[in-house]
């Protein structure tokens, strides 16, 4: 029996089968692999970026002592020297030292006081002063109320810098899964490209033999050359974001250090269970929280400052001439000093703005609550469907290998057309990259999950 002439179109199954072992094939020879725990273990320890944003916590211990009235006793020292008509000269001396006692607003003070005479004479005063307010700021509740207000803004404080802590750490998480997800694909394409060009060889090799048609060696040069482009622009895309990654770490990037396989066993509980522990525990709640109480502090601060300043007025009085050893005289005296501006149209406006603020903030906070419940249950309803579109993406992988597999044979013995088997290749490289693509944002929105219910960072490894 005479031998059938060679189809053109077909290649032999061992030539197509050797080009698809090739498919898995990294470009990378023994790398290292980094994961995200340990990379963000490296950036936290060596990029300032964290640092600068923890710097902001130490000013806060001198708030109290910036804001509030000065605890430290005060000296005051007057020296004049007078010329009187007939030639005399004489010196008058006023010293004073004065100590304020904040938290029950207590003022003491004691003042010497040597008046200058035409007759030279020696006539001093010694006098000790206690002033306690009644009305407004009675016994310190202004002052009280102010150093409570500094302790809220101050723990306020301390809270939004760990949320800046906090989002800074999530953006490099996300900056190092987009890494992982550029490498992926990467991946993915210079081994299509590899196993593209293993093709064009043989289909080369087979036109040398007049058994392959030269439509066949253009369609996988076509191929080729859009593989090639893909392979350019995703190696940029990589070695873009490798420097990101290695900058944070404060080191020169390297190619022998490739992301490793993230974790893709996420799973988020019950929502509502999550739910009540965030409104429980979380520290948005807890800021959300304190802005009220400091609403209602200005408040009661602002109706504290309509009050007239009343002060009780207790001390002693020691006059002499020669100082002690003539004509002196001692005296206790009371009193009371009151201040009451007519009108109080400033005091009152303060009071009125406080108050608006102070619904401004319960408006606002009823507005966060529902707008963070609204943004939780979306956030995990999309977790859950990139879940199951994960599942899905790796069950039409092994779908599309298997059908590759099988259009391979198909191809060899001339059953199906080049662009059959192309498309065949082509749809394993497009569900390769769309599992990436699943996996990746899987992790992004449980990174942003994490960050949103406040548990992407310990505020104890972070606050002092």
């Amino acid at each position: 029996m005479k031998n059938q002439p060679l189809n053109r179109n077909v290649i032999p199954l061992a030539i197509l089968t050797a080009c698809l072992a090739a498919l898995p094939v990294s470009v990378f020879a023994k790398p290292v692999l980094l994961p995200l725990s340990e990379f963000i273990q490296n950036a936290t320890a060596k990029d300032t970026n964290f640092e600068a944003i923890l710097l902001e916590l130490l000013p806060l211990q001198y708030r109290r002592d910036a804001l509030l009235p000065d605890r430290d006793a005060i000296l005051s020292l007057k020296q004049q020297l007078h010329y009187f008509q007939g030639g005399s000269v004489s010196a008058g001396t006023s010293i004073s030292l004065s100590k304020l006692f904040p938290d029950t607003g207590t003022d003491i003070s004691a003042a010497y006081n040597k008046p200058a005479t035409a007759s030279g004479a020696d006539f001093a005063n010694l006098q000790l002063l206690v002033s306690q307010p009644i009305a407004k700021n009675a016994f310190g509740k202004a002052i009280k109320l102010q150093d409570s207000i500094i302790g809220i803004e101050n723990e306020i404080s301390r809270y939004q810098i760990v949320e800046a802590y906090e989002d800074y750490l999530s953006s490099l998480s996300i900056a190092w899964y987009n890494w992982y997800s550029a490498h992926e694909n990467l991946k993915v394409a210079d081994t299509a490209r590899e196993s593209t060009q293993r093709l064009l060889d043989n289909i080369l090799e087979r036109q040398r033999q007049k058994i392959a048609l030269p439509v066949d060696v253009n369609k996988i040069r076509l191929s080729l050359i859009a593989k090639q482009e893909s392979v350019i622009a995703l190696q940029e895309i990589y070695d873009n974001l490798s420097n990101l990654i290695f900058s944070a770490m404060r080191r020169e990037a390297s190619k022998d250090i490739i992301p490793a396989q993230p974790d893709t066993g996420i799973s988020v509980v019950d929502y509502l269970s999550e739910y009540q522990q965030f409104t429980q525990y979380s520290r948005t709640y807890r800021i959300l929280n304190l802005l009220e109480r400091q609403g209602t502090m200005e408040v009661s601060k602002a109706a504290d400052n309509l009050l007239p300043s009343t002060n009780l007025l207790l001390g002693y009085q020691l006059d002499g001439e020669e100082w002690g050893s003539r004509n002196q005289e001692n005296s206790f005296f009371a009193g009371i000093a009151l201040t009451w501006p007519i009108g109080q149209s400033n005091s009152k406006a303060k009071q009125e703005i406080a108050r608006i603020q102070q619904k401004k903030t319960l408006l606002s906070n009823s507005n966060k609550y529902e707008a963070l419940d609204s943004n939780l249950k979306n956030l995990h309803l999309q977790i859950k469907r990139e879940q199951k579109l994960m599942e899905i993406s790796r069950k039409k992988i092994q779908l599309a290998e298997a059908i590759l597999k099988a259009e391979s044979e198909n191809y060899s013995f001339g059953k199906i057309s080049l662009n059959d088997y192309i498309t065949a290749v082509n749809n394993v490289d497009e569900n390769r990259f769309n599992y990436t693509a699943h996996n990746v944002l899987l992790n992004k929105l449980y990174i942003e999950w994490l960050r949103l219910t406040d548990r992407l960072v310990d505020d104890n490894s972070v606050l002092p």
